[in-house]
């Protein structure tokens, strides 16, 4: 099984992630590295790596210095160049997954690219509601809104928009017993603190469940203590909702992965971590178990 990785900032820590577990991934996959020869040569030198003999690249046009921890325009936009190679791969079928390593938000808009991530630019150029879903194989949690300020979430809480979103995410993973998160303190407590839960929430699991005809949706669950069991699958409302307590049960092992495309798409759940960049002290588990969710769950 091929799958195209890309790069991610090369002023980050995509590059030693990917050399150093390049060894382990390749147990289960045949990693194609988004990469030209000049600037993987010019990372390895800075790590003081050798480079795997079977380290396969797939060229992507670019030259420029490589600044350890530093935002820039340049390796932003190489990231960029990297992951839309990628793409190109897998809609050719050439692959049949995508893995990601990180990017940096601001040196993407330093590079004049328009989007705010990843899993924006698979919307676009699929035309798809892509859903991002992050976790490991104890908890995963999907987020309804992911990238907008809080004071967006409650208007974005629309019944009709939530049962699409978990039809879409049931059928993306066949997950059962799936727990909604409510949007309020105490899940609303009746209304008294919110009555997004009342008037939205809970109609669209009743009827979501309707459509599936099982009761896949449970809710809306108190958000404070849905993950006291520290296992299960979720949707939260919101990006911190969902992310604060996993990755502070799983933060190591968790992954990315972008639901309901024509492609899979997985990725660490980490950035570009700047502060270490090019030290050799980045840990690979997260990229480990990207990889092999691909290899588990790819038909």
């Amino acid at each position: 099984m091929k799958v195209a990785i890309s790069i991610g900032d090369l002023n980050g820590v995509g590059l030693e992630i990917a050399l150093k577990a390049h060894d382990t991934i390749k147990q289960w996959v045949k990693p194609l590295y988004c990469i030209n020869r000049k600037m993987l040569e010019k990372g390895a030198k800075l790590l003081n790596y050798k480079i795997p003999d079977d380290f396969e690249i797939i060229k992507v046009e670019g030259d420029f210095e490589i600044k350890p921890g530093v935002i820039d325009a340049k390796a932003g936009e190489y990231s960029y160049k990297s992951f839309v190679k990628a793409i190109e791969l897998a809609k050719e079928k050439k692959v049949e997954a995508i893995t990601t390593l990180p990017i940096n938000k601001e040196s993407w808009s330093k590079a004049g690219i328009k989007y705010k991530g990843h899993t924006e630019v698979l919307r676009d150029v699929f035309k798809k509601n892509a859903i991002m879903m992050l976790g490991c194989e104890k908890l995963y949690v999907a987020l309804f809104t992911e990238h907008i300020p809080l004071r967006e979430v409650p208007s974005k809480i629309k019944k009709n928009d939530l049962i699409e979103f978990f039809i879409d995410f049931y059928k993306s993973t066949n997950f059962e017993n799936i727990g909604v998160l409510g949007l309020n303190p105490h899940a609303g407590d009746g209304g008294v603190l919110g009555d997004e839960e009342i008037k939205e929430i809970l109609p669209a699991i009743l009827e979501a469940n309707e459509m599936l005809d099982k009761n896949i949706f449970y809710g809306p669950l108190v958000p404070d203590i849905a993950f006291s069991t520290k296992k299960g699958r979720f949707i939260a409302m919101y990006h911190d909702q969902g992310l604060a307590p996993l990755k502070a049960l799983y933060f190591d092992e968790s992954i990315n992965v972008s639901l309901n495309l024509p492609i899979l798409r997985t990725s660490v759940d980490h950035g570009t971590a700047f502060d270490i960049a090019y030290k050799g002290k980045a840990k690979t588990l997260s990229y480990e178990n990207a990889i092999k969710y691909i290899f588990l769950h790819k038909n």
